[in-house]
Protein backbone atom coordinates (compact mmCIF):
# COMPACT_ATOMS: atom_id res chain seq x y z
CA UNK A 1 0.00 0.00 0.00
CA UNK A 2 2.91 2.36 0.68
CA UNK A 3 4.09 1.86 -2.91
CA UNK A 4 0.73 3.10 -4.22
CA UNK A 5 1.15 6.33 -2.28
CA UNK A 6 4.39 7.03 -4.15
CA UNK A 7 2.78 6.79 -7.61
CA UNK A 8 0.88 9.94 -8.60
CA UNK A 9 -2.65 9.25 -9.89
CA UNK A 10 -1.97 11.34 -13.00
CA UNK A 11 0.75 8.91 -14.03
CA UNK A 12 -1.67 5.99 -13.86
CA UNK A 13 -4.28 7.94 -15.85
CA UNK A 14 -1.65 8.94 -18.43
CA UNK A 15 -0.35 5.38 -18.89
CA UNK A 16 -3.89 4.04 -19.33
CA UNK A 17 -4.74 6.85 -21.74
CA UNK A 18 -1.58 6.17 -23.77
CA UNK A 19 -2.42 2.47 -24.03
CA UNK A 20 -6.06 3.08 -24.97
CA UNK A 21 -5.32 5.88 -27.42
CA UNK A 22 -2.52 3.97 -29.14
CA UNK A 23 -4.93 1.08 -29.70
CA UNK A 24 -7.48 3.50 -31.17
CA UNK A 25 -4.84 5.02 -33.47
CA UNK A 26 -3.66 1.56 -34.53
CA UNK A 27 -7.18 0.46 -35.42
CA UNK A 28 -8.74 3.64 -36.78
CA UNK A 29 -6.14 5.67 -38.65
CA UNK A 30 -6.07 5.01 -42.39
CA UNK A 31 -2.38 4.21 -42.74
CA UNK A 32 -0.97 1.08 -44.27
CA UNK A 33 -0.43 -1.87 -41.97
CA UNK A 34 2.10 -0.84 -39.33
CA UNK A 35 3.76 -2.30 -36.30
CA UNK A 36 2.18 -1.41 -32.96
CA UNK A 37 5.33 -0.40 -31.06
CA UNK A 38 6.08 2.73 -33.16
CA UNK A 39 2.48 3.86 -32.70
CA UNK A 40 2.79 3.35 -28.95
CA UNK A 41 6.08 5.31 -28.91
CA UNK A 42 4.67 8.27 -30.84
CA UNK A 43 1.53 8.30 -28.68
CA UNK A 44 3.68 8.37 -25.54
CA UNK A 45 5.79 11.17 -27.06
CA UNK A 46 2.59 13.12 -27.73
CA UNK A 47 1.55 12.74 -24.11
CA UNK A 48 4.99 13.89 -22.95
CA UNK A 49 4.65 16.98 -25.15
CA UNK A 50 1.17 17.55 -23.72
CA UNK A 51 2.54 17.39 -20.18
CA UNK A 52 5.30 19.81 -21.19
CA UNK A 53 2.60 22.10 -22.56
CA UNK A 54 0.93 22.03 -19.15
CA UNK A 55 4.24 22.49 -17.32
CA UNK A 56 4.91 25.67 -19.32
CA UNK A 57 1.54 26.95 -18.16
CA UNK A 58 -0.38 27.10 -21.42
CA UNK A 59 -4.15 26.53 -21.30
CA UNK A 60 -5.30 22.93 -21.33
CA UNK A 61 -8.06 20.54 -20.35
CA UNK A 62 -7.16 18.03 -17.64
CA UNK A 63 -8.42 14.63 -16.60
CA UNK A 64 -7.29 14.44 -13.00
CA UNK A 65 -3.59 15.26 -13.06
CA UNK A 66 -3.16 14.24 -16.70
CA UNK A 67 -3.27 16.92 -19.36
CA UNK A 68 -5.51 15.51 -22.09
CA UNK A 69 -6.38 17.93 -24.90
CA UNK A 70 -2.89 19.01 -25.99
CA UNK A 71 -1.61 15.50 -25.31
CA UNK A 72 -4.18 13.88 -27.60
CA UNK A 73 -3.57 16.54 -30.27
CA UNK A 74 0.22 16.06 -30.13
CA UNK A 75 -0.17 12.27 -30.18
CA UNK A 76 -2.42 12.46 -33.25
CA UNK A 77 -0.08 14.86 -35.04
CA UNK A 78 2.94 12.62 -34.38
CA UNK A 79 1.34 9.47 -35.84
CA UNK A 80 2.67 10.02 -39.40
CA UNK A 81 6.18 9.96 -37.91
CA UNK A 82 5.68 6.44 -36.53
CA UNK A 83 7.27 4.93 -39.63
CA UNK A 84 10.57 6.63 -38.73
CA UNK A 85 10.79 5.10 -35.25
CA UNK A 86 13.69 2.63 -35.35
CA UNK A 87 12.88 -0.96 -34.54
CA UNK A 88 15.31 -3.76 -33.82
CA UNK A 89 15.66 -6.08 -36.76
CA UNK A 90 14.73 -9.61 -35.94
CA UNK A 91 17.10 -12.10 -37.47
CA UNK A 92 15.50 -15.37 -38.50
CA UNK A 93 16.56 -18.12 -36.16
CA UNK A 94 18.67 -20.87 -37.62
CA UNK A 95 17.07 -24.31 -37.41
CA UNK A 96 18.81 -26.64 -35.00
CA UNK A 97 20.95 -29.35 -36.45
CA UNK A 98 19.34 -32.74 -36.18
CA UNK A 99 21.09 -36.08 -35.81
CA UNK A 100 18.95 -37.65 -38.50
CA UNK A 101 20.57 -38.12 -41.93
CA UNK A 102 19.33 -35.72 -44.56
CA UNK A 103 17.68 -37.10 -47.66
CA UNK A 104 19.12 -35.88 -50.95
CA UNK A 105 16.86 -33.55 -52.91
CA UNK A 106 15.03 -35.19 -55.76
CA UNK A 107 14.98 -33.42 -59.11
CA UNK A 108 11.66 -31.99 -60.19
CA UNK A 109 9.83 -34.12 -62.79
CA UNK A 110 9.72 -32.67 -66.29
CA UNK A 111 6.27 -32.39 -67.89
Amino acid sequence: MALLNLIPPGLIVAVLAILILSQVFYAALPYRKRAYVPILVTTAAGFVLGQLWDFIGLPSLRLGQANMVPAIAFALLLQPLARFVPRPKQEPKEPKESNEPKEPKRPAPHP
